[in-house]
């Protein structure tokens, strides 16, 4: 059975926009959030594509990349995730493998099949391209292709991407990404950071059809959790307002900037948008840390996961690296 401590911890940032900021301040903030998360001991660095959201920064995932990567010096970066549909799988090869020659043994590729956006913009985004989230396990396939080692009857190639074999994640929030990275062999990532409720049941499915391949000889689970840790219990519920106030703006479909924490949410919203945003944030871990420690201990022994993926989304910048610096202690012991 695993302990908290042999389980690795890392960052997933959204980017996030605060209301009266700048998308330029934001990327400079996840700059020094990534080189904060690699002096506490983070494993990874990941951000997420995007595309239509005023309150989001990380749209242009592989160009974001290549800053954090230059920024850093030992910390992974990488996607979490790169939505395939968007791209032809040689694009992101292309991309992918640049970074990986920038930055050998730092780059993680993990590949979702959802747009990342509504479907106006997924068309905007696509134009003639035709891809849809059926062409995923084809489309996942080709690319590992362009970055495997070039076979003497390849003709085309992803110049750089060749042969840098970037490790490739598969993520999902439904069954179908689960099964495809077990019967792949490859590692996979849930996104129980916003879609909790087929958790357990991805995570059984993906071990349960997991083929032993040349990337892994055991499954590899990684989770996503919502993260909100504070010197106090009190502190922390406090700063989780404004997590609240931004998913209720998701749900109502308004802008996503994020707004500063206010003292209640008693009448900004209505008792069944209450209870649909703790449905969201069914995995999230809001306190200090003595009650952050005794949450993830009982997801760690239920779920056995490998490695879990921290979301902190809070409106002041130093109030997310100090949650990251006390979840780091946590883990730690």
């Amino acid at each position: 059975m695993k302990q908290l401590s042999d389980v690795k911890f890392s960052t997933l940032d959204l980017v996030p926009v605060r209301e009266n900021g700048s998308a330029a301040q934001s990327l400079h903030n996840s700059l020094d959030l990534a080189q904060h998360a690699e002096k506490f001991g983070y494993t990874r660095f990941w951000v997420a594509e995007h595309h239509n959201m005023d309150g989001i920064a990380s749209s242009a995932t592989s160009v974001l990349l290549g800053y954090l990567a230059g920024g850093t010096s030992t910390i992974r970066v990488g996607s979490g995730g790169v939505m395939l549909p968007n791209h032809a799988p040689l694009v992101i090869a292309e991309q992918f493998g640049t970074l990986e020659s920038l930055y050998p043994g730092r780059i993680d590729l993990g590949l979702g099949r959802a747009p990342g956006s509504d479907q106006m913009t997924a068309r905007a985004l696509r134009r003639e391209r035709s891809g849809s989230a059926d062409d995923f396990p084809e489309d996942v396939a080709e690319l590992m292709r362009y970055l495997g080692p070039r076979t003497p009857e390849q003709r085309v190639i992803a110049m750089p991407g060749t042969g840098t074999n970037v490790p490739i994640w598969l993520l999902g929030s439904s069954l179908f990404s689960a099964q495809l990275a077990g019967e792949r062999g490859l590692p996979y990532a849930f996104a129980s950071h916003f879609a909790p409720r087929f958790m357990h049941e991805a995570i059984r499915v993906y071990r349960n059809h997991f083929k032993p391949s040349a990337v892994l000889d055991k499954p590899y689970v990684m989770l996503g959790v919502p993260l909100v840790a504070a010197d106090t219990d009190e502190q922390a519920d406090y700063l989780a307002t404004s997590v609240y106030q931004r998913i209720l703006a998701l749900m109502r479909g308004q802008s996503l900037v994020q707004r500063p924490p206010v003292k209640t949410m008693d009448g900004l919203w209505l008792p069944h948008e209450r209870e649909a945003v703790g449905d969201f944030l069914g995995l999230a871990m809001v306190g200090g840390p003595q009650k952050i420690r005794a949450k993830l201990e009982v997801l760690v022994e239920q779920t056995q996961a490998d490695e879990l993926i921290f979301t902190s989304d809070l409106y002041e910048h130093a109030d997310r690296v100090r949650s990251y610096e006390l979840l780091a202690q946590v883990m730690k012991g």
